[in-house]
């Protein structure tokens, strides 16, 4: 992607339009194309994929409301599977 011309990029990612990255895994790096991350920052979780997934924030209700804060000008990590650390 990085070797794509300008126009290219800013086609497929706009200036002005607030963009949040969604990978499960570390948020970093992602800081050159979105504004905002949710990703998984942390390790040592067992359990079943799924129950990982949702207690890490990989779900539609934690999704969302990153989308929404991401929408209304929040940036950073708005979520890194801390939430899922007991």
């Amino acid at each position: 992607f990085r070797a794509q011309p300008a126009s290219y990029k800013d086609a497929l990612l706009p200036k002005g339009v607030p963009k949040l990255s969604v990978e499960a895994a570390v948020t970093m790096g992602w800081g050159e194309w979105a504004d905002a991350f949710v990703g998984i920052n942390v390790f040592g979780a067992s359990a079943p994929g799924g129950t990982c997934m949702d207690k890490f924030g990989f779900n539609v209700p934690n999704v969302v409301a990153c989308a929404e804060k991401c929408m209304k000008g929040e940036k950073g990590v708005l979520s890194d599977g801390s939430q899922g650390k007991h």
